[in-house]
């Protein structure tokens, strides 16, 4: 498999443009008639192309939070805007990559890829270059043809990042999307995600429980407690990239981590 890219230094954008805004965000659910408060005054503000990664244990709200952001449910108070549009739907400003591929089984790679432009009123020659540049990107060109029961996870999630990123969403939203691939395959998909971030310059938010993944990728790890879900630390992380992590400011970073997550 060839990829054209490799891990590079964070891209130089001139982050000063914020792209999403987060302010006293809440939510709430009704179950079996009594409620309970899931996130509790969330506050984030995003800056175009940053790569912010939501580090927290299970059940603190990671998942509904990118939920909210992606427009699948309502918050119950609070506001939330994309360059400076209020977020009330799902939009093509804003797409996920979930933990599970959810490609289409019947389709091929190529063409899991391309569906998301159909009826964009492209030529046939300006929609098979961008379908080819975005192969090109996750090193998949020579499996094109092939369809998903056919490839490896690792290669699945690729078709999966290429299929939300052909679309240029201004969010790129992950919710743990390399957790079920083996270690190598994890790390193989974080460094590619840095090179084609590089490229492409999205702003990302990427929900992990891993500490090790959230210090490789992120500018600022944002750390959530539980009950009800809140951001309790901001850690921005300076550590110039690739990121080596037998380093020992890459093992103290994650100490440190680990000891947030504890508290």
């Amino acid at each position: 498999m060839k990829t054209h890219l490799k891990a590079v230094p964070a891209p130089r954008h001139g982050r000063k443009q914020s792209i999403l805004e987060i302010s006293g965000l809440r939510k709430v659910f009704e179950v079996n008639g009594s409620f309970h408060t899931v996130l509790e005054d969330i506050n984030l503000r995003a800056e175009g192309g940053e790569l912010i990664c939501i580090l927290g244990r299970s059940g603190c709200g990671k998942s509904t939070l990118l939920k909210i952001l992606a427009g699948f449910i309502p918050s119950s108070s609070g506001a939330l805007h994309v360059k400076g549009k209020p977020v009330i739907h799902p939009g093509s400003d804003r797409c996920v990559v979930f933990q599970e591929d959810a490609l289409f089984p019947w389709l091929t790679v190529r063409e899991n890829i391309a569906f998301g432009l159909k009826g964009k009123g492209m030529g046939k020659k300006a929609f098979k270059k961008e379908v080819d540049r975005y192969l090109s990107l996750v090193g998949l060109s020579e499996f094109e043809n092939y369809v998903p029961g056919d490839i490896s996870g690792g290669m699945k999630q690729r078709v999966a990042l290429a299929r939300v990123l052909i679309l240029k969403p201004e969010v790129l939203l992950m919710d743990e999307p390399f957790v079920s691939l083996d270690a190598q395959t994890r790390e193989e998909m974080q460094n590619l995600l840095l090179s084609i971030w590089s490229v492409l310059a999205h702003t990302i938010i990427f929900v992990t429980h891993d500490v090790n993944e959230a210090v490789t990728l992120a500018d600022r790890i944002l750390i959530m407690g539980n009950d009800p879900g809140r951001i309790k630390e901001e850690i921005r992380i300076g550590l110039p990239r690739p990121r080596k992590r037998e380093t020992r400011e890459f093992l103290e970073l994650s100490r440190r981590l680990h000891e947030y997550l504890r508290d």
